[in-house]
């Protein structure tokens, strides 16, 4: 009998890191994944050929709910004695890593894909370092997606060091490179949009939202697009007016400019990056920065800022540029020079789906990930 492997996740969503995966890892145990929003759920775990728990958790925190969730997964370890339990995004890991601690089970993996409390004050704060801490505690083994992610956990005592792993170059299954190809996508982006062919387009990926860096790229862009017509700026994702929106200024200035647009969310955002001649993500914070492994095997070179995990997927001068967050005339100075010296930005394109070959493509990842997890079984 194949021992017992439990992936979970807050909502099922986010079960979206490890499509694919569960099929490698079926090979040597009888997998099972465990989330709430069960429609999706039940998607997943029919697409992966893979068991499937439903468990009612919600992200924000809720002391009743959770308690009850708690409970839950105590007494499905109880009953079910998987060997390794895997826990991931916050309030799935902290439950089912305090509960896998609780009923003894060999492995404990906490695989961190950011730091929520970085951006958070007071109370908040402090409970969210303090989960960190527990489900670092009750885990046997902390995976990172990042060395950025690794070395702020050890530094705010988090965790120790020796618990810590980051797989390979870092990520939680890479980037699909058959998927992500540009040579296999088409686009009518540009005639949709009434982008000449000659135009130079920048795109941003994500949520329309301020810890995005949304303020600083509107700004800037809306500054150099008074000396070069011939640019434009694509925005897509859903923009969000009640957590974390942009200021009014950089709303207005998106409605006016014409030169900026606005798609929303799309299923599939890759016709609008071969549409594109460069990717920009000017965040606050992010753990890993997935969109850029995306953007890069679609052959965009990227401006990014000098952030967790997106510092370590851009390499200045090769495959993009860094530049400090919250700096609106740091990312014009950059952003300025690429639409001046094409050639420039030209050879970083050559460079970009390359080094997302060498270092993200998802069928090394998972192979890299499957040997840590049949490494474990052997060792405990």
């Amino acid at each position: 009998m194949k021992p017992k492997f439990f992936i979970t996740t807050t909502v099922a969503r986010t079960l979206f890191f490890f499509k694919g995966q569960p099929r490698l890892w079926k090979q040597d145990f009888e997998v099972t994944a465990i989330a709430a929003e069960e429609d999706r759920l039940k998607e997943f775990a029919l697409a992966e050929g893979i068991g499937y728990n439903y468990m009612p958790m919600h992200r924000e925190i809720s002391l009743w709910s959770d308690f009850v969730c708690l409970l839950r997964f105590i007494w499905f370890f109880i009953k079910e004695r998987p060997y390794i339990v895997h826990g991931n995004t916050p309030k799935a890991s902290f439950l089912s890593m305090v509960a896998a601690w609780i009923t003894r089970r060999p492995v404990r993996i906490y695989m961190c894909h950011g730091l929520r409390y970085q951006g958070t004050q007071g109370k908040l704060h402090k409970l969210l370092m303090t989960m960190e801490r527990i489900s670092c505690f009750c885990a046997t083994h902390v995976f990172c997606v990042s060395q950025g992610v690794a070395d702020i956990m050890v530094k705010d005592g988090l965790c120790k060091k020796k618990k810590i792993n980051v797989v390979g170059y870092g990520s939680a299954g890479g980037v699909d490179l058959d998927k992500y190809n540009p040579n296999i996508v088409d686009t009518t982006v540009r005639q949709d949009l009434n982008i000449p062919d000659k135009a130079f387009v920048f795109i941003f990926v994500g949520r329309i939202v301020k810890d995005k860096g949304i303020n600083e790229l509107v700004v800037a862009f809306d500054r150099l697009s008074m000396s070069f017509p011939f640019l434009h700026l694509i925005l897509v994702g859903p923009i969000e007016k009640d957590l974390d929106p942009v200021d009014d200024k950089t709303e207005i200035l998106i409605s006016i400019n014409k030169q900026i647009h606005t798609v929303g969310r799309q299923n599939d955002v890759r016709p609008y990056l071969k549409a594109a001649d460069a990717f920009v993500l000017p965040s606050y914070r992010e753990g890993f920065g997935m969109v850029l492994i995306e953007a890069g095997a679609m052959g965009l070179p990227c401006i990014t800022t000098n952030i967790t995990g997106c510092n370590e997927i851009i390499v200045p001068g090769v495959n993009g540029e860094i530049v400090e967050p919250r700096d609106a005339d740091a990312l014009y100075d950059v952003m300025n020079i690429w639409v001046e010296d094409k050639t420039y930005v030209a050879n970083m394109a050559l460079n970009a789906r390359p080094m997302i070959i060498n270092r993200y493509d998802c069928q090394k990842v998972w192979k890299l990930y499957y040997n840590e997890y049949k490494r474990l079984l052997e060792k405990s």
